[in-house]
């Protein structure tokens, strides 16, 4: 099969499109033919170093993607070839050909593209577990979603809005604050302002009921920006490392800090076919809009990586075997 492979640590330029060995299937796995695959900063991380990769290259990056089952393995009895799947958090999807284990696949109905599964997935889901159990939103909330024009930052301002609260976003240029508005932002704000001031100012000098902060390096404005009583979600830091929080600080104010990792929700399949089928069903009804991906061919994949790694982009990209 051909594969997106990379033999050394460094920019977009190391990436080769090679011929490579067909991945061995094991008992309780389905191969699957790559019909569309997601390109995320963390295949950035790895290309760069900075995240540990097991085994000895070449290295095939990607953890996210759709496509149609080809074989299964001896153990497999709930699918049959020729089926649609998609997964979140299945590595070495930059390649034709992909082994998924079972409890790793999300059942993707039909009138949901290859195209829309690995836009929005990984995405999707994570705004999912973050508005459902890392901070359960109701109806009157009003919350703060750093990033707000990223693919996460979208998903999380369209599910707070259809859950009722009042968003507000925050983005790093006038450009980037209009895709927060289109995705239904009450109020966008921008780093280079005085963003804790505007937002003291449209909630009546009390802050946001939570945060959801995926920066880091704005953890503690992120708590000035919340009201007494609230909440901070920290899921990222883009931005660099957090400061330490002063536990003094929760307790004079009683807020709460609360962290979130998709992958210590996403712990069977019974879990993944639950929240997807709920993302699914958003999109189909349109309460949820998958913004129009930029696409590569996967041999292009260093192009790819180049306008990822740009921050200009806006959207999904992905990568077409």
């Amino acid at each position: 099969m051909k594969a997106l492979i990379f033999e050394e640590f460094g920019g977009p330029e190391v990436l080769q499109y090679k011929e490579v060995s067909d991945p061995i299937m094991k008992e309780n796995e389905l191969l699957i033919r790559m019909k569309a695959i997601g390109l995320n900063f963390a295949d950035i991380y790895r290309r760069k170093g900075n995240y540990h990769l097991a085994g000895q290259p070449p290295y095939i990056l990607g953890y996210e993607g759709a496509g149609v089952v080809e074989q299964l393995g001896k153990d497999v009895t709930t699918f049959k070839v020729g089926d649609r799947i998609a997964f979140a958090d299945v590595p070495f999807a930059n390649a034709e050909l992909v082994t998924v284990p079972i409890d790793k696949v999300i059942p993707l109905p039909i009138d949901i593209s290859f195209e829309t599964a690995a836009s929005v997935l990984l995405q999707g889901l994570t705004a999912h577990y973050l508005t459902k159990d890392s901070y359960k939103i109701t109806a009157n909330d009003t919350i703060l979603v750093h990033a707000a024009a990223g693919g996460v930052g979208q998903n999380l301002i369209q599910i707070g809005k259809l859950l009722g609260a009042k968003v507000i976003g925050l983005t790093s240029s006038v450009e980037k604050s209009k895709a927060a508005s289109t995705a239904g932002a009450n109020f966008v704000f921008l780093y280079s302002e005085d963003w804790i001031e505007q937002i003291k100012d449209v909630t009546n000098g009390l802050g946001v009921d939570v945060v959801y902060e995926s920066v880091g390096s704005t953890l503690l404005e992120s708590f000035e920006a919340t009201k007494v009583g609230g909440t901070v979600v920290f899921y990222g830091m883009s931005g660099g490392d957090p400061a330490p929080i002063d536990p003094r600080m929760l307790m004079d104010t009683s807020k709460t800090l609360t962290g979130g990792d998709l992958w210590n929700v996403l712990t069977s399949f019974e879990e993944r076919k639950i929240r997807s089928t709920q993302l699914f069903e958003w999109i189909k009804d349109g309460k949820i809009k998958v913004n129009e991906s930029t696409t590569y061919s996967l041999q292009d994949g260093a192009q790819a990586h180049a306008l990822l790694e740009s921050r200009i982009s806006v959207g999904k990209i992905l990568l077409i075997p």
